[in-house]
């Protein structure tokens, strides 16, 4: 294989990427995660009633704050400017799953996918925590890239992204 590891010196050492040189362009990720609850954590939950309070507020806050802090967190990723990041959440009570979705969006020269990860896994283990006093065998699974757009590699949409669902801009 001659093509050339962007993230290893000729060393063979870890190396954070020179994109100095790459143009900015928009940017935007959408990611995923789930977190499985039992019946009583998912009805405390949606009563608002678990011991540590607002759990879906605090998540909420927990996700952005982590996507904003990426860079300090997952080791060679670029510090970004996001102009945007949010943290949405959909309650399937039939299913006693929290689906998490988290957006980020910048414009710069490298992309923004780890800070849209980061901010739902960061998110679902604060809904861990809210509910770890209820529950110990809460799971939290499912963390994926769902949408990326921006950059030489262009979009990527996962299947998962719903058919329907415009992408977002």
């Amino acid at each position: 294989m001659s093509e050339e590891l962007s993230h290893i010196d000729a060393q063979g050492k870890a190396r954070m990427v020179d994109v100095g040189g790459k143009a900015t362009t928009r940017r935007i990720a959408v990611a995923a995660a789930r977190v499985i609850l039992s019946p009583k954590t998912m009805a405390l939950l949606q009563e608002a009633a678990l011991p540590k309070g607002d759990a879906l507020a605090t998540a909420k806050i927990a996700g952005i704050l982590a996507a904003k802090r990426t860079f300090e967190l997952i080791p060679l990723c670029h510090p970004l400017p996001l102009s945007f990041a949010d943290v949405r959440f959909t309650i399937d009570a039939t299913a006693c799953a929290v689906m998490i979705e988290a957006e980020a969006r910048t414009d710069a020269p490298t992309g923004v996918e780890m800070e849209a990860l980061t901010a739902a896994s960061v998110a679902a283990l604060t809904l861990y925590d809210m509910c770890k006093a209820v529950q110990k065998d809460i799971e939290v699974t499912a963390v994926r890239l769902l949408f990326k757009s921006g950059g030489k590699s262009g979009v990527f949409v996962s299947p998962l992204w719903p058919k329907d669902r415009p992408y977002p801009a």
